[in-house]
């Protein structure tokens, strides 16, 4: 787009989005109320619809225009003999659950919808009804307006000139966003080694394919080691993307709070260099700051009140939360341009409005999110919905996304806890009731003849997925006199059951149905079971995701071998793959297997001994700060207190379950430059990747395992589960060989973090010597090469160059 061109682009709208973020007033209002699913709100459609008479239009197509905005929608229906435009809403429970900011939205679409109407057939008076439709019984409660077709044409340009004031704004943050992105300048003035490979393949993915194609849902898998600046040498690219290949927004996600602070950071750094007096670029104005960064922190970090319910009649800042949005929104638009938790929080509390929805909201206006995976990839993603409902063109950064496997299995996970059921019965009654003890009767025909403790089934029992759905419903019911408050063990199992019924829709080759039988809990008629709709493959789920996307790009120092990940992550098959080459040289890191040991669960006791030999004799020739990575804290704890018996002359310190973040970081304090001792930490925690520890302050590491997950009923019936999905012999790879190493090259990583440093890793078991297990090492490992030289005479180890900082 040229800055210098003032004439206002033509912009479309559709009616749902005009009126969300135009027409919103009151209260927030979070209170439960039962929702309708996607299916009964299309079957209510349906019913109502059907339930008319001749003349009668059902999704009616419309469109209008008003100066450059163009609405579009499609309205219910049309009853053309009563002349009445519908707008049809279904709710659970009673009516009264749809909440006065809800029914003020669904009034302005169906005013708008009215207008569309009237200037499509020439009307000059028309009824305008929401039709709201009782899931269940089907019962309508029919509300009608009637309105000349200029009232309703001012109620619609009046909504459009309220949007078109925040749109042309936009273009105009646009024009000099683009502007300054397009000469931004690498903020370091170069790359470092291999950071420039990566830049140019993100931007490249951005691009139209070799057949000129700009569909979205292009992907790439970017495997980048450490040292090289992943963060900037992602994000750069895909920002100068923003402004040459025409995205609407980049969201930079991450794993853990850690990855927001890496991403703000690079953030930060691009702003200054925006900001350089000296750079040939477009400034923005104080009112259209350069680029705007929103970073999405968890509800439970920001709340203001969380001893309060999320609605008017409790929380001060959810009361007119909607009628003091639009002025917030637009100071905070205003007079900053990175939207951190410090700066939304002080915005929100000077207009009296909730932080965490107020960081929501900005959603719409920002160029740049950093969030948590969830925020896309989930069922209920805010991201991802707002991304389809605005049809924006994203690009999107995975930050170390070989960790988005297990999440997003989790994500797609459902258990019932059959106690949870039995707190539930005990508190109900009536119908409800009745409902339960029928889910019950199913529930224990499911492990009737259940021997095992665990046993997974392929498919679900119908019976019971059927006895689910109608306590789904009879709690549902209920609520129409008694709504249920929080803490009712009836809402506890109702909430539990909505998302396991979800899970059970789109049950398939992807997941298990796990039976789990709890000794320690038994009811009057036998043993209690955990039901568990496990999520094996994330693939079904997380496609969707991806295409949604118009570049992905997700990143790490390890995702090897890539089809493994382009598998389980529904990835298409023509994503791209870089092995960005490793800044790091074979003689950084001597890596010596130690093959006539075996850290298998039968050999562990023998190899106590000689392991803590090992450990003495490393730390006698090279003293400085090791680590010990084991695979249990059992196992941890025993090597420790071997080597503690045989040379308590070797400091040492060990993690320990279960620690909070103050002890965490006592640990990590324990290696400081010219420091000496071993601290023993478990394989896959909190130690084992996303530590920096650089300089003297790390200088080796033993990996007391090969990382394989435990072979446990589980995982061999995910192993067959992937057998079945992927092919005969997968399995075995998918679920302990490859999850098992990727974790032993994290930890190894922890050694060698700038081109500057130097080090030794010792990997403990046989195994090691396996050609499959080499081959999934990073190439630039010289293994079972020479150990370093001996300490010098003033005790410490050879040079390691202070690192270099970023």
């Amino acid at each position: 787009m040229n800055a210098a061109n003032t004439t206002p682009a033509p912009l479309a709208v559709s009616v749902r989005a005009l009126c969300a973020f135009t027409a919103r007033t009151g209260d927030l209002d979070l209170r439960f109320t039962p929702a309708p699913s996607a299916l009964e709100g299309m079957e209510s459609h349906r019913l109502v619809q059907g339930r008319r008479g001749d003349g009668y239009e059902a999704e009616v197509a419309l469109s209008g225009l008003f100066q450059q905005l163009t609405v579009r929608g499609r309205a219910d229906g049309f009853d053309a003999p009563r002349q009445q435009l519908e707008e049809i809403k279904t709710y659970r429970g009673q009516l009264d659950g749809v909440r006065p900011h809800q029914r003020a939205l669904h009034w302005a679409q169906a005013r708008v919808y009215g207008h569309l109407m009237c200037q499509a057939r020439g009307m000059e008076r028309l009824h305008v009804a929401l039709v709201y439709v009782q899931t269940g019984t089907g019962q309508e409660t029919e509300l009608v307006e009637t309105h000349t077709a200029a009232d309703l044409q001012a109620h619609f340009e009046a909504l459009c000139t309220r949007y078109l004031a925040w749109a042309h704004s936009e273009q105009q943050h646009r024009q000099a966003r683009d502007g300054a992105l397009a000469a931004l300048a690498f903020p370091h003035g170069s790359f470092r080694a291999g950071q420039r490979e990566l830049a140019v393949a993100v931007y490249r993915n951005v691009g139209p394919g070799q057949d000129g194609n700009e569909d979205g849902g292009r992907c790439l898998l970017a495997q980048a080691p450490t040292g090289i600046g992943k963060t900037l040498g992602t994000l750069f690219p895909l920002l100068q993307a923003s402004a040459r290949k025409g995205l609407d927004k980049l969201f930079f996600l991450t794993a853990k709070g850690t990855g927001h602070a890496l991403a703000l950071d690079a953030l930060a750094r691009v702003h200054e260099q925006l900001s350089q007096p000296t750079q040939p670029i477009a400034q923005p104005t104080a009112q259209i700051p350069p680029l705007r960064v929103l970073d999405v922190l968890a509800r439970d970090k920001v709340c203001e009140h969380p001893d309060k319910a999320c609605h008017g009649e409790s929380c001060p800042l959810a009361q007119g939360f909607y009628d003091r949005l639009p002025a917030a929104r637009q100071a905070l638009a205003q007079h900053t341009s990175l939207w951190d938790g410090p700066a939304v929080r002080t915005t929100a509390l000077a207009h009296d409005i909730c932080p965490y929805y107020l960081a929501q909201e900005m959603a719409h206006w920002c160029d740049v999110a950093v969030a948590d995976y969830h925020y896309f990839y989930d069922s209920a993603a805010m991201l991802y919905a707002l991304t389809v409902a605005h049809g924006w063109k994203v690009g999107l950064l995975v930050d170390e996304a070989h960790n988005l496997p297990d999440r997003a299995r989790r994500m797609y996970t459902a258990e019932l806890h059959q106690g949870t059921l039995a707190d539930a019965r005990a508190a109900a009654t009536g119908p409800v009731r009745k409902a339960l003890d029928a889910l019950q009767r199913q529930w224990n025909a499911i492990h009737r003849d259940q021997v095992d403790t665990y046993c997974a089934h392929t498919a679900l029992p119908e019976a019971f997925v059927q006895a689910l759905q109608r306590a789904i419903g009879a709690v549902a019911e209920a609520q129409t006199d008694t709504p249920l408050l929080p803490g009712d063990p009836v809402l506890a199992l109702y909430l539990d059951a909505l998302h396991f019924a979800a899970m059970a829709e789109q049950f398939g080759s992807h997941a298990l149905l796990d039976v789990t039988l709890d000794a320690h809990r038994h009811g009057r008629r036998g043993t209690f079971s955990t039901l568990c709709i496990r999520n094996v493959v994330p693939a079904p789920h997380l496609a969707a995701r991806h295409a949604a996307a118009h570049s992905s790009v997700l990143f790490s120092g390890t995702l090897t071998p890539p089809a493994f990940y382009r598998d389980l992550l529904g990835l298409p098959p023509e994503t791209g793959w870089v092995d960005v080459e490793s800044p790091f040289h074979s003689g950084q890191l001597a890596v010596h297997t130690v093959g006539h040991l075996s850290t298998r669960f039968a050999d562990r006791a023998q190899s106590l001994a000689p392991m803590a030999t090992l450990m003495a004799e490393q730390f006698a020739r090279l003293p400085g700060n090791y680590l010990c990575f084991a695979s249990s804290f059992d196992y941890l704890q025993r090597i420790a207190a071997q080597l503690q018996q045989a040379h308590p002359e070797v400091p040492q310190w060990q993690q320990t379950a279960g620690m909070d973040d103050a002890a965490r970081q006592g640990f990590l304090d324990r290696f400081q430059e010219g420091g000496q001792g071993i601290g023993f930490a478990v394989l896959g925690g909190a130690f084992s990747e996303g530590v920096d520890l650089p300089g003297h302050r790390l200088i080796g590491a033993f990996i007391a395992t090969l990382g394989l997950p435990q072979v446990n009923p589980v995982n061999e019936e995910m192993r067959r589960a992937m057998d079945r999905h992927f092919g005969a012999g997968k399995g075995y790879d998918y679920t302990y060989l490859f999850p098992g190493l990727r974790k032993v090259v994290q930890a190894a990583g922890r050694v060698i973090r700038t081109e500057q440093d130097e080090g030794v890793v010792f990997l403990i078991d046989d195994r090691y010597r396996r050609a499959p297990v080499r081959a999934l090492l990073p190439a630039w490992w010289a293994l079972d090469g020479a150990l370093p030289a001996q300490a010098g005479s003033d005790g410490n180890p050879p040079r390691r160059h202070p690192s270099r900082s970023g």
